[in-house]
């Protein structure tokens, strides 16, 4: 089974300068690196998806409870990843600190031997220019839980939840080359919104 391909530190997002591909490229735009896709899809679910639920049982995140756990999950799924990936304990609260946070929005499945995976999702609520959306932030599953149908069940729950919540649109980000991802989006019922592209500095150097 191919993997997703390991990401250099110095390439992670906040060292690079970054532009949607359909814009025109900087003179002085050093390679591209990484290429990042937002995918889209409308909700609700249709009941073909809804349906691979049967069998499977989701809980809410418990800040304080579950985040040793939690974290474990996250660091295993993305050790080639260096946003996502080696995520402490300080990292956690800083992002369950933000104003949109809510634990609810946080499905996690208990294997049996314990927390084996969660997605994480998001309300983005109807401006003038977008429709609302129900971003999966951040979805994780042990690797040794692969192939078993865990992440499809976690993304099919957590879509569902954002649209009990009032989204009508799905969405997520993933890198442009994780071929298993986008196997899956994609047949979710996922498409291309947008890409953009990271570039490395002028000089070659990784900068903001």
């Amino acid at each position: 089974m191919d993997e997703p391909r390991r990401i250099p530190a110095e390439h992670r997002a906040d060292a690079l300068v970054w532009r949607d591909v359909d814009e025109p490229e900087p003179a002085d735009a050093g390679p591209v690196v990484r290429l990042l896709d937002e995918l889209r899809r409308p909700l609700p679910l249709e009941g073909d998806q809804l349906s691979t639920l049967a069998g499977w049982s989701f809980r809410r995140f418990r800040p304080g409870v579950d985040d040793d756990a939690l974290l474990a999950v996250n660091n295993r799924a993305f050790d080639w990843h260096p946003d996502q990936g080696g995520w402490d304990a300080a990292q956690l609260i800083e992002r369950m600190r933000t104003e949109w946070f809510r634990a609810e929005d946080v499905l996690v499945h208990d294997g049996d031997h314990g927390l084996d995976g969660f997605c994480w999702t998001r309300l983005h609520p109807a401006t003038d220019d977008e429709p609302a959306l129900g971003e999966i932030f951040v979805i994780a599953t042990d690797p040794a839980r692969h192939r078993r149908g865990l992440g499809r069940a976690l993304a099919v729950a957590g879509l569902d939840h954002q649209t009990r919540r009032g989204a009508t649109v799905g969405s997520l980000f993933v890198e442009q080359d994780n071929a298993p991802a986008q196997r899956l989006y994609a047949s979710m019922g996922f498409t291309l919104h947008r890409r953009r592209a990271g570039h490395l500095g002028p000089t070659g150097d990784a900068r903001r």
